[in-house]
């Protein structure tokens, strides 16, 4: 039983898809149709082809630019496993993969996918602006100790930190006002690796973006998924449009709750996950939280070409 899992921000990396391109009509054509649809050249950055390759890191970090990015890269390689037939028992997608998820399996149009998370990353970077924030990888210490840690930092008043991500086993990312997260991570025995980020993703510091997403996605149809979408909010199946458009909301502020995702997808069955995009992030969060399982990337021709042979 086959899940497809779809990355989303820290995956990214300067000719992510080229090959894709280069050696697909499929996939060809579904990066073309996100290029014309959006008002940057996101190729061009996406492949690092205009300017040096530290210029373009630094455009592709961009929030507003990172999200169509992953985005468009996880759906032309869609596009190239549908043609060979290929398609998932379940799907699932950290933060911004989730509209992957969801565009892959057909709950959203490619266009209104784009589209929505083009905006989403509009709205999360304006809220980073407004109140800037941090977030922090927390290795070697178990879930409860990191919300215990969050809580008590947030007791005084002087600003909040919440849990972001439970990625695996011993892995939890932490989000909320700067002083804050050093004060949880001071709490914590293990270690905190803070992360360059532009906002406190997934915290209450991401409420302003809320508004501007929820009109968003009230403006686009979501239809009921081919194969049920394991939800970041939940951690459980879903083939409800309305509740999968709620908890896109919520997702905004609340912690994605990874690790429990793909426990639930093995517990009902999954026993390949096959990772559609940029990076192998996700295939090793599937290591770390899962025993007796197999694992492949369907980000470039050559994991397609595995996948299909």
């Amino acid at each position: 039983m086959d899940a497809f899992l779809f990355p989303g921000q820290g995956s990214q990396s300067v000719g992510m898809g080229y090959e894709l391109y280069e050696q697909n009509e499929d996939a060809r054509v579904r990066f073309e149709a996100a290029n014309d649809l959006l008002d940057v050249d996101l190729l061009s950055i996406m492949f690092g082809l205009d300017s040096g390759p530290d210029d373009a890191e630094e455009q592709l970090k961009q929030t507003e630019i990172t999200q169509p990015a992953l985005y468009t890269h996880s759906l032309a390689a869609m596009a190239v496993l549908e043609a060979e037939g290929l398609e998932p028992d379940v799907a699932a997608g950290h933060s911004l993969g989730e509209y992957s998820a969801l565009a892959a399996v057909g709950a959203l149009s490619f266009e209104d996918g784009l589209r929505v998370v083009r905006r989403r990353g509009e709205l999360m970077a304006e809220a980073g602006q407004r109140r800037p924030g941090a977030m922090a990888a927390v290795m070697g210490a178990d879930d409860t100790e990191v919300e215990v840690a969050c809580e008590e930092a947030s007791s005084n008043g002087d600003g909040v930190v919440r849990t972001a991500n439970y990625n695996a086993p011993g892995q939890v990312v932490i989000s909320g006002d700067e002083e804050a997260v050093e004060r949880a991570t001071a709490r914590i025995k293990g270690r905190a690796i803070p992360l360059p980020v532009s906002g406190a993703f997934h915290s209450p510091l991401m409420e302003y973006a809320r508004e501007g997403l929820g009109e968003v996605l009230e403006a686009v149809t979501i239809r009921e998924p081919q194969c049920p979408v394991y939800l970041n909010v939940t951690g459980e199946p879903s083939t409800n449009p309305a509740e999968i458009r709620d908890r896109l909301i919520e997702q905004l502020l609340s912690p994605v709750r990874w690790a429990q995702s793909l426990r639930r997808m093995y517990e009902n069955g999954a026993n390949r996950f096959i990772e559609v995009g940029a990076g192998d992030v996700l295939r090793g969060l599937v290591g770390r939280t899962l025993d007796d399982v197999e694992t492949a990337g369907a980000g470039t021709p050559d994991g397609i070409e595995a996948l299909t042979a």
